[in-house]
C-alpha cells in the first residue's frame, strides 16, 4: 500500500487558485447551468456556441474540464418552519415529502493551463504509477499571465451568454475547511456538498474502490466509439408528441437522468493548433503510401484529409477531448445494474458504452481538480472544439426561488419540493410588469387542487383572499383558515351590510361614494341614466344618514335604518328644502328600494348583522353558483364585492391583496362586471394587488372583447393545466395568449410520464417567457382539503362534526386512510 501523500500532485492551493508538483496552474467555477426544459432548441444551440467560443480564447496548452457530481439525497423535511407557520397543512406537506430520494447536483469548470515544455502524460506515464513527485522549480510568469487573462475572457463569455454562469471558486472551496470539504476532497472521496468531511482508503487494485464504494469508469475516447452525427440537443421522446418535440441536452441522458451516483467528467484539451494539423499531415501522408496495402488506411486517410480540409476552410479549432462517467454504490452487487445504465444512457447518444479497467485509475485521478494536466494523451481522440462541446452538458435540476414569499411546488424529474415565487421576484427581475394571472385548465386537469394551493401559499403569507367561486371548489380551505364564505340558499340566502362602519375603519370619501354607486345601482336600470340633481339628493341623504347615527349610537347602520330615516327624517328635510320631484323622485326612490326593506323581498341582503368586517379580513369567498342567473341580486352582489375589493385596495397600505374569479364567464359576460375587470387589471398592480382568473376553457375570457384584451394584455403569468384534448387545434390558443413553440412544446408535454407511484397532475407556468413544468404534488391531509369530489366532501364534513374542527378532521380522516381502514 502507498501513502497517497508521496505522489499526491498537488502542491499547493492559494490566491483562489490550485498549483501542482508539475507547475500546472488551475482555477475553478462553479457552473450553474439551465434548469432542465427551460431551453428551447435554439437556446441549446446559443448555449453550445457560447462555451466553444469561450474555448476559443483559451490559451494554447489549456485544459478545460467540466465535472459534473450527480449524488444521491433524500429531502430533509423542515418541521420548524412548518411549525412557525402555524399552519397543520404545512406540517403535512413537510412529512409527504420528507426523505424523498432525488439527485443532488454539482458542477464546476477547472481551467488548468500547463507550462511550456510540459511532458505529455499517457496511462504509462501518469504521476499515479510513480513512487514520489518532486515539485518543479521554475514558473514560466508570461504563460501565466496569458493565461488569466483567456480565463477572465473565458468567464465574461460564458456569463453573457444569458444561458449559464460562472461563480470563482477560493481557497476554502478548492482545498475545504475543518468542517466543510473543497472541491479537491469532494472528488477524491466522493463527498456530498453538505457531507463532513472523511479521508476514505482508495484501493486499486482488482477495480477502483474509494472507502466502501465500489467505482466503475465508462469513457468515451476512440472516435470510433462515438456517434456519427452529434448536436446540441436530442429529442425526449417521454415528453414529446407527434406535433411537438420536447428537447434536452445531447448530453443529458449522462446527467440527471442517469439515476444513480456518478461524476461526468467532460476533458478539452487545447494544445497548439498549428502543431496538430503538421502532424495530422504527416499521418494522411503515411496511411496515403499504406491505402494501397488495406481499404482500412484508405478510409483512415480519407478522414483524416476531410478533418484537414474542414479545419482550414472553416478555420475550426483542432482539440483533443475525452468523457468519462465515473459510478459507484456501497453494494458490488449493483454494479452489473450500475453498467447497463450506462450503456443505455450513452446509447441514446448513438455511442459505444467502453467500460475501462487497465487504465481507469489514471483516468480517474487525471481528473482529479487541478491534475488535469498529467491527463493521458493515448484515452483522447482528435475533434473539433464545436464538436466537443455538444458532449458538454448544460442542464442542471430546478431551483428554488430566494424570493421569501411564493408557493411549494414539484420539481418534474424526481418531484423534491421547490419554492417558486411568481409574483414579487419575477417583477424584481423585470420579466413581468404585472403580477395578474389567469388560469385555464379544462375539468379533471387538476386545476381547483392549484388554485386551492396558490390561495393557502397566499393566505399563510400574511396576504388578502378574495375569492369569487362558481362550484364550491374552496370551501374546505375557507372552513379551514375560518374564512368567510358568502353563499346564496333559500334557508340561508346570502347577506351583507355595506352601510357598516368598523371599529378601525372610518366614513371617508370612497366609502360614501361606494354606497352611492350601490344606491343608484339599486335605484336605476342598467342601461339608464341618472341626472346630476339626483346624485346629489342621495349624497345628502348619505350624509345626514351618518349624521343621524353619530347622535343616537342605539340605531344599528344597515339598509333598514337608512331606509327608515328616509321616510321618516329626510322626507322633512326635501319638502324644507323645497325640492321639486323633477330633480329628485323621493317617492319613486323609495318605490324601488322598498323590497330591500325589512318585509320585502330581499330584505336580507342588505341588514347582515354578521361577518361585517370585510375591510380585515383575509379570507373571503363569494360563492354565486345560485345567483348567477338572477336578474337582480346577481349584479348587486357583484357590485358589492367590487366596491369591497377596491376599498381593500386602497386602505391596506403595504398588504398583499387578491382577488380570484373562478370561472367567470357568466360574470364577464354582464357589461359592469367587463369594465370593472378592466380596471381592476390595469390598476390593481399599484396597490400591491393580483387579479387572478380562472376558467375552464378560453374561449371564456375571449367571449368579451373588453375583458380579451384587459386580462390577456395585463396577465404576464400564464398559468396553463393540461391541454392534451386541444393539441390538434392549439395554434389559435398559442397566437391568442403569445405563447412561444417552446412553451408549446411544454405544455404538450404535460403528464406525459408521470411517475405511477404517486398521484400528481403537471402545471404549466409562464412568467414573461421564462417557462417552467412542475408537478402539484400535495400531501393527503392538502388532498382532502382541496378534493372537489362529493363523496370526499361529505366525510371530510363528517370526520370534522366529529372531531370538533375541520383541521383535526381531516388529520384523523388521513390517518384512518394512511393505517387501511375503510372509510369510502
Amino acid at each position: 500500500m502507498m501513502n497517497l501523500e508521496k505522489i499526491f500532485p498537488i502542491w499547493k492551493v492559494e490566491h483562489n487558485a490550485i498549483l501542482s508538483m508539475q507547475g500546472d496552474l488551475s482555477i475553478a467555477f462553479r457552473f450553474h447551468g439551465a434548469e432542465t426544459g427551460t431551453l428551447s432548441a435554439g437556446n441549446f444551440d446559443a448555449g453550445q456556441q457560447a462555451l466553444c467560443k469561450a474555448i476559443r480564447v483559451l490559451t494554447t496548452g489549456s485544459i478545460f474540464h467540466k465535472m459534473d457530481i450527480f449524488i444521491k439525497a433524500k429531502v430533509a423535511a423542515d418541521f420548524q418552519r412548518a411549525a412557525l407557520s402555524g399552519s397543520s397543512l404545512a406540517h403535512a406537506s413537510e412529512q409527504h415529502f420528507n426523505e424523498r430520494p432525488y439527485l443532488e447536483h454539482e458542477s464546476y469548470v477547472i481551467l488548468t493551463q500547463t507550462p511550456t515544455g510540459r511532458r505529455l502524460s499517457s496511462s504509462a506515464y501518469s504521476n499515479i504509477l510513480r513512487k514520489s513527485i518532486a515539485p518543479v522549480q521554475q514558473r514560466d510568469e508570461a504563460v501565466f499571465k496569458n493565461f488569466l487573462s483567456a480565463a477572465s475572457s473565458f468567464e465574461r463569455i460564458v456569463n453573457d451568454s444569458g444561458l449559464f454562469s460562472l461563480e470563482r471558486l477560493g481557497d476554502d472551496k478548492l482545498a475545504g475547511t475543518a468542517n466543510r470539504p473543497g472541491v479537491i476532497e469532494r472528488y477524491m472521496f466522493l463527498l456530498g456538498k453538505d457531507q463532513q468531511p472523511i479521508i476514505r482508503d482508495i484501493h486499486l487494485k482488482d477495480g477502483l474502490r474509494v472507502g466502501d464504494q465500489h467505482c466503475q469508469l465508462f469513457t468515451l475516447a476512440d472516435a470510433a466509439d462515438l456517434p456519427a452525427f452529434c448536436g446540441s440537443r436530442v429529442d425526449y421522446d417521454a415528453y414529446s408528441t407527434e406535433r411537438s418535440k420536447y428537447s434536452i441536452g445531447f448530453a443529458s441522458p449522462l446527467g440527471l437522468f442517469l439515476d444513480c451516483n456518478h461524476m461526468y467528467n467532460q476533458v478539452i484539451v487545447v494544445g497548439d493548433a498549428q502543431k496538430t494539423m503538421k502532424g495530422l499531415e504527416a499521418k494522411k501522408l503515411r496511411l496515403q503510401s499504406l491505402s494501397a496495402y488495406s481499404r482500412e488506411n484508405a478510409i483512415s486517410r480519407d478522414a483524416c484529409n476531410d478533418f484537414l480540409n474542414e479545419a482550414i476552410s472553416t478555420q475550426k479549432l483542432p482539440v483533443k477531448a475525452h468523457f468519462n462517467v465515473l459510478c459507484w454504490t456501497d453494494d458490488p452487487l449493483e454494479l452489473p445494474e450500475l453498467k447497463n445504465k450506462v450503456s443505455s444512457a450513452m446509447a441514446k447518444m448513438d455511442a459505444v458504452c467502453k467500460q475501462e479497467t487497465d487504465g481507469a485509475p489514471q483516468v480517474w485521478y487525471a481528473c482529479m481538480p487541478g491534475n488535469e494536466g498529467d491527463f493521458p494523451m493515448n484515452e483522447t481522440f482528435d475533434t473539433f472544439a464545436e464538436q466537443a462541446c455538444c458532449f458538454l452538458n448544460m442542464e442542471t435540476s430546478y431551483r428554488s426561488s430566494l424570493s421569501p414569499f411564493g408557493l411549494r411546488l414539484g420539481e418534474r424529474i424526481s418531484g423534491v419540493p421547490v419554492h417558486v415565487d411568481i409574483s414579487d421576484e419575477p417583477m424584481k427581475r423585470g420579466w413581468i410588469t404585472a403580477r395578474n394571472k389567469f388560469i385555464i385548465g379544462p375539468s379533471g386537469s387538476g386545476k381547483s387542487f392549484f388554485t386551492n394551493h396558490l390561495a393557502r401559499a397566499y393566505f399563510e403569507q400574511e396576504a388578502h383572499v378574495v375569492i369569487v367561486d362558481i362550484g364550491h371548489s374552496y370551501k374546505g380551505l375557507c372552513e379551514l383558515v375560518d374564512g368567510y364564505y358568502f353563499t346564496y340558499s333559500e334557508e340561508n340566502p346570502i347577506c351583507f351590510n355595506p352601510f357598516y362602519i368598523g371599529e378601525t375603519d372610518v366614513l371617508d370619501t370612497e366609502k360614501k361614494e361606494s354606497i352611492k354607486t350601490l344606491l343608484l345601482a339599486l335605484w336605476k336600470r342598467e342601461d339608464e341614466s341618472y341626472k346630476r340633481s339626483e346624485y346629489v339628493a342621495v349624497s345628502n341623504a348619505l350624509t345626514l344618514y351618518y349624521e343621524h347615527l353619530a347622535a343616537d349610537p342605539s340605531i344599528f347602520p344597515c339598509f333598514n335604518s337608512f331606509y327608515e330615516f328616509l321616510m321618516q327624517e329626510y322626507l322633512v328635510v326635501l319638502k324644507d328644502g323645497k325640492v321639486q320631484p323633477s330633480d329628485f323622485n323621493i317617492d319613486n326612490f323609495l318605490y324601488v328600494l322598498n323590497p330591500y326593506y325589512k318585509g320585502g323581498e330581499f330584505d336580507y341582503l342588505l341588514n347582515a348583522k354578521q361577518n361585517l368586517d370585510l375591510l380585515h379580513e383575509r379570507f373571503i369567498i363569494f360563492e354565486i353558483d345560485n345567483l348567477k342567473s338572477h336578474p337582480i341580486l346577481f349584479p348587486v352582489v357583484t357590485l358589492i364585492i367590487m366596491e369591497m375589493f377596491i376599498s381593500k385596495m386602497r386602505k391596506l397600505k403595504g398588504v398583499r391583496k387578491v382577488i380570484m374569479i373562478e370561472e367567470c364567464w357568466k360574470a364577464i359576460a354582464t357589461a359592469g362586471m367587463a369594465s370593472y375587470l378592466q380596471f381592476l387589471f390595469k390598476t390593481v398592480r399599484k396597490f400591491f394587488g393580483e387579479a387572478i382568473v380562472v376558467t375552464q376553457e378560453i374561449e371564456d375570457i375571449i367571449s368579451s372583447p373588453i375583458v380579451k384584451q384587459a386580462i390577456i394584455n395585463n396577465s404576464d403569468c400564464k398559468i396553463l393545466l393540461d391541454q392534451s384534448k386541444y393539441q390538434n387545434k392549439f395554434d389559435q390558443i398559442q397566437l391568442l395568449l403569445g405563447l412561444t413553440d417552446k412553451d408549446k412544446t411544454l405544455i404538450m408535454s404535460m403528464n406525459k410520464a408521470n411517475d405511477p407511484k404517486l398521484k400528481y397532475k403537471e402545471v404549466f407556468i409562464s412568467l414573461g417567457g421564462h417557462s417552467k413544468v412542475y408537478r402539484t404534488e400535495v400531501s393527503l391531509q392538502e388532498y382532502l382539503c382541496y378534493t372537489t369530489e362529493e363523496s370526499e366532501k361529505l366525510k371530510v364534513q363528517e370526520y370534522a362534526v366529529k372531531y370538533g374542527s375541520v383541521a383535526r378532521g381531516i388529520a384523523a380522516l388521513a390517518a384512518d386512510l394512511l393505517s387501511g381502514v375503510k372509510v369510502f
